[in-house]
Order: C-alpha cells, then sequence, then structure tokens
C-alpha cells in the first residue's frame, strides 16, 4: 500500500471534509482549520462541471451547501464560483466551492488527499487522466488515494493508473476485498467482524472505518489497529487520539 506518511504514527487522523464542525465543508476554512488541528489526511468530495472543471463539493446539487441552486454538471466553475459555500452560516459568506487543484495547493507535503469521485464522469479515461495530472503537478501522486462506493469509478483510475490506490466505501459487505488497497466499511461492520482490519492487513491493505463521530468507539479501533480514523470535528478526534499510545 503507497498511501504512507513518513514519520506519522498510525493511526491517521482524517479530516472528513474538512473540519466541517467548526467550519462549512469542503471550504477552505474548513480544510485549513483541520491542517492546523493536525489531520493527516484531508478527506473531499469531487464532481466534474459542465466545462470539465474538478469542483470539491459533495452533493451533486448545490442547493444545501451554497446560496444558490442547479446540479452541479450543469453549470460551469464560473458559475459556482460566484455562490457562497456558507452553508447557512452567515460569518463564512466569503467562502466559496473550490477547485481540485485549490485544494492540492492546500495541502502540506506531509499531508494526504483522499479524493472520494461523486460521478460517473469518473468512468471516463479522459477525466481520470486529466484528474491525475493535476495530482502530478501538485507533486502529491505518491500520497493521494481515491475513494468512492462506486467500484466502477475507482477502477476507471486505476485502469489508467495502476500505482493509485483505490479505496471502496461499504455499509454492507463483512469481508475485506482483495482487489482494493484502502477499506472504508460502515463502522458496525468491524463490530460484527473483529477479524475484517486483522484479514485487511494480512493483504497489505489499509482500514478506515467510515465514521465521521469516532469518539464513543475510538477504544475499538485501536484495539484492532486501524490505519485511520476519520472525524468531521477533528480538533476534538486530535485531542482524543492525543490522550491514547499510538499502536504503530
Amino acid at each position: 500500500m503507497k498511501l504512507a506518511l513518513p514519520g506519522k504514527p498510525k493511526p491517521y487522523l482524517m479530516a472528513h471534509r474538512g473540519n466541517s464542525v467548526a467550519c462549512p465543508e469542503n471550504t477552505r476554512a474548513a480544510f485549513e482549520r483541520a491542517l492546523a488541528d493536525g489531520a493527516d489526511i484531508i478527506e473531499t468530495d469531487v464532481h466534474v462541471t459542465a466545462d470539465g472543471a474538478f469542483a470539491c463539493i459533495h452533493d451533486a446539487t448545490v442547493d444545501r451547501t451554497t446560496d444558490g441552486h442547479g446540479a452541479v454538471a450543469e453549470m460551469t466553475m464560473a458559475d459556482i464560483r460566484q455562490l457562497s459555500a456558507h452553508y447557512d452560516r452567515p460569518e463564512f459568506a466569503g467562502e466559496r466551492v473550490l477547485t481540485l487543484e485549490e485544494v492540492l495547493a492546500l495541502i502540506p507535503a506531509d499531508c494526504a488527499l483522499a479524493l472520494e469521485l461523486k460521478c460517473d464522469r469518473f468512468l471516463e479515461a479522459e477525466v481520470c487522466r486529466r484528474m491525475l495530472a493535476q495530482v502530478d503537478a501538485a507533486g502529491a501522486r505518491q500520497r493521494f488515494v481515491v475513494i468512492s462506493f462506486n467500484l466502477e469509478r475507482l477502477r476507471a483510475v486505476q485502469a489508467v493508473a495502476p500505482d493509485i490506490p483505490i479505496g471502496w466505501i461499504t455499509p454492507s459487505r463483512y469481508f475485506p476485498r482483495p482487489d482494493v488497497q484502502f477499506h472504508a466499511p460502515l463502522w458496525p461492520i468491524l463490530a460484527l467482524n473483529p477479524f475484517y482490519v486483522r484479514a485487511a492487513h494480512r493483504r497489505g491493505q489499509l482500514v478506515c472505518p467510515s465514521d465521521p463521530a469516532p469518539f464513543k468507539r475510538l477504544w475499538l479501533y485501536y484495539r484492532y489497529r486501524c490505519d485511520v480514523v476519520m472525524a468531521n470535528d477533528t480538533a476534538a478526534l486530535r485531542a482524543a487520539m492525543d490522550r491514547r499510545p499510538t499502536w504503530f
């Protein structure tokens, strides 16, 4: 598994859409806050706009997280940039939806990026190549993983770049797949199958429970030696992790 952060102990802390408790999700403020909190991995979502740009936004529409309306796939990036990504928090009125290039520019060399592919445009080889070209331009290829609930999107990326680790998010499979490098099972799966992480580690795979509010279960993730723990509140998770010894 190539997603490794030299000098950083496991488990790594993943910021789920940045610090999306303190700031509007997937905004510059959220990512900068997460980095200040000590996040090791920034997780964000990406859609493809009508003009082929990579917009870091979770939903297929701008309705929930901005002051605008419309489908991301039917808008240009310039259209989307006109909107405030304040998410009903007026103190963040100046925040905008970021491009993938902007997110990559924010992330320091000792931090990784987990990019969730949110649309079927990533089934297109050319779209995957353009995405990876931006990753390469930022020098982030060795600290980059693509994740998705959709295996076909992940396979499309790996068909273009076999060296890129792929991560599967699953709410239902109780055993790790042999053909991915990063597993993000819904957290009850680990409670129901206590051997899940061990089985993944035998294949050299990493495991991150899909659990953006992990505080009551952190002890379990340490016991199982999960590689990554995610949270919406990165400050609270860093404080909780600092009270525990690292496992690796």
